[in-house]
């Protein structure tokens, strides 16, 4: 059943964000409309750092670590930051995760394949901090999600140790905007504007092949990749990037779990201090991340 909550949420994000990316023409008002930082959690620290030769920052709370993960944040590849999604980064260190979150180099002053080069620096810096490949996790939500696939995929293609598992929140897998759902979910995403899209493929892609595994992870080969923990709204507009996702790791022979949520907003575990579904996202893949390291 879906919360009162998110019937109260849900008519707020669609006027608020929606309606108003409809409108967007540019990054700059991409990034004025997913500006606005949602309260965090009490109980966690923030501390700045530079990884790899990335800045982002730790974020941890006064909970025995059981593990580590990084964070890539959505937002299209056009805007956010470590601080917009600290909603996130802050409920999994409540969940015993010691998170990194950089501030990857974002479209379209720097376009592909600036983020995946960034997130790739930070993944050897962590591992030349001593961080285990075995007791680490890599997650993301929208953008960040696909990028979080992509980094997976170039770590494979050079030879580097995987992270123990995945865990991607509505993850953005297909820039080339192949998906049913794009149209299906049209009316029903309360987000997300199906129109705006092209702006941000295009502006991250920049006259590269939208297909490209590193942009587009959906179309990569995914045989040999870590356990996968997939959560989609059934009323988002990239569900189908979700539910392709998921079949096709199945095919490679991937661990995956893929959970569709009723009625929930896009990447929704941001707003786990409105949202009872977003906490109990966060608490399904956190417990995915600890089944899954490995000793």
């Amino acid at each position: 059943m879906v919360s009162w909550q998110s019937k109260v949420v849900n008519p707020i994000l669609r006027f608020q964000v929606k309606r108003r990316l409809r409108k967007a023409t540019s990054a700059a008002a991409v990034r004025k409309i997913f500006g606005a930082r949602m309260p965090p959690p009490h109980g966690v620290s923030y501390r700045q750092d530079v990884v790899g030769g990335v800045v982002g920052e730790w974020v941890e709370s006064q909970r025995e670590a059981q593990g580590t993960m990084l964070y890539l944040h959505g937002g299209g590849y056009l805007a956010c930051s470590p601080r917009t999604h600290r909603p996130l980064t802050a409920g999994f260190a409540l969940r015993g995760m010691r998170v990194f979150a950089p501030d990857y180099r974002l479209a379209p002053e720097n376009p592909f394949p600036a983020a995946v080069d960034d997130a790739l620096a930070v993944y050897k810096g962590m591992l030349e901090r001593g961080v285990f490949p075995a007791e680490l996790v890599v997650c993301g939500d929208s953008a960040g999600g696909g990028l979080s696939l992509a980094l997976i995929l170039a770590l494979k293609a050079a030879g580097l140790p995987l992270p123990a598992s995945l865990q991607l929140f509505s993850p953005w897998t297909d820039l080339a905007l192949t998906g049913g759902t794009l149209k299906t979910n049209f009316r029903s995403e309360v987000v997300l504007d199906a129109e705006t899209l092209p702006l941000a493929a295009s502006a991250y892609a920049v006259g590269a092949d939208t297909v490209d595994p590193l942009i587009s992870p959906l179309y990569g080969d995914l045989a040999g990749l870590p356990p996968m923990f997939i959560a989609a709204s059934a009323v988002e507009i990239l569900l189908d990037d979700s539910r392709r996702l998921a079949a096709h790791a199945g095919e490679a022979g991937v661990a995956v779990t893929l959970k569709i949520w009723d009625g929930m907003p896009h990447a929704w575990p941001l707003f786990q201090f409105l949202l009872p579904e977003g906490r109990e996202a966060l608490d399904e893949a956190a417990a995915f991340a600890r089944r899954n390291f490995r000793a």
